[in-house]
């Protein structure tokens, strides 16, 4: 159980005693957030999916008084007034995860969350870009960040794993990539240095060959000095900041003719896709990209480091290939969507 201690309660939940009279929402939410022990990030996601979509409507609320009935006028109310159904089904899950906590813990009876379907998430189709779109996006960033557009692509790395990754991390003989701790940057600008998304994210990874150029010049020319200098810093020699990155992503973005809607996230789906055309099963691209899940726990465990370099091998000959024509034989439009 959640054992939580509140001021005027009659007993501490879970502890066989009767449960608080009237205990109010909020202070039961922010102190659900304060003992999950959350990473930064996630953290930062659930205060503020209470600050903006939960607590204007149920701050004032005992935990008892929010039923099935209000649970539903609420929703349809944000979904009316935002149109963020994505932001609207995490707000929810946020909502029943608080409220069956409170069930645990004897303070109701029953979720009041009980609509079908409302937390799952319908997300458009992934866009990937072509080797070349990819070549392009890298030559409009220029020389600085071009190294992290293809470890973005090619990786394929998540950006807040190449904020925090050092030269101690390279291996430029063996072309390989050792993913240790990520640090993403919060809405505050502050660096929240810690483990990856998860197990599976601590990683080495092989990169195709064709990088090695590239690689070998961004060490030479901008990454910091020492072992434990940073691989990726900013004209000033300062860690690279998300906002001023964002920046230069979408001048480059909008110079290369790519869609508003393609983020840098979107190069990781693209090296999925092209490290599976050039022969990696399922196992393989996901040991790459450092996903995990439960299912997929027992994949991971054999696909060595052997394999990985058969996958980088097969990544580097198809990029080359594709480069060597000049052009790739796009689906329809340059920007095709993920399968």
């Amino acid at each position: 159980m959640f054992l939580l201690e509140f001021e005027g309660s009659r007993a501490v939940p879970g502890c066989g005693g009767t449960s608080p009279a009237g205990l109010n929402f909020k202070e039961y939410a922010l102190q659900w957030v304060e003992k999950r022990g959350l990473s930064a990030t996630t953290d930062e996601l659930y205060r503020r999916l209470l600050r903006l979509h939960l607590l204007p409507t149920f701050e004032g609320l005992d935990l008892d008084d929010i039923t099935a009935p209000r649970v539903r006028t609420w929703r349809a109310e944000r979904l009316a007034s935002t149109g963020a159904a994505t932001t609207v089904s995490k707000s929810y899950r946020l909502l029943k995860a608080i409220m069956e906590t409170a069930v645990d813990d004897e303070l109701i009876r029953r979720n009041p969350c009980r609509i079908k379907g409302a937390g799952k998430e319908s997300s458009a189709e992934r866009q990937i870009a072509t080797v070349d779109q990819v070549d392009a996006l890298a030559d409009a960033l220029g020389p600085r960040w071009r190294l992290m557009v293809y470890l973005g692509a090619y990786g394929p790395m998540r950006p807040e794993e190449q904020a925090e990754l050092r030269r101690k991390d390279v291996d430029l003989d063996a072309m390989t990539v050792r993913v240790r701790m990520a640090a993403p940057e919060l809405t505050t600008g502050h660096r929240a240095l810690g483990d990856t998304k998860s197990e599976a994210g601590k990683r080495l990874v092989v990169l195709p060959a064709f990088l090695r150029t590239d690689l070998r010049r961004h060490l030479d020319w901008y990454a910091e000095k020492g072992p434990d200098g940073l691989l990726f810093v900013g004209e000033k020699g300062k860690p690279f900041r998300r906002s001023t990155f964002g920046r230069k992503w979408r001048r480059g973005r909008a110079l290369v003719g790519m869609p508003d809607g393609f983020r840098f996230y979107d190069l990781r789906h693209t090296g999925h896709t092209l490290a599976t055309r050039s022969g990696a099963s399922l196992k393989d691209t996901m040991v790459r990209a450092g996903q995990s899940s439960e299912k997929a726990a027992l994949i991971y465990q054999h696909s060595d480091l052997d394999r990985q370099q058969e996958v980088a091998s097969g990544l580097d000959q198809l990029v080359r290939a594709a480069r060597q024509k000049g052009t790739e034989k796009p689906s329809g439009a340059d920007l095709v969507q993920g399968a």
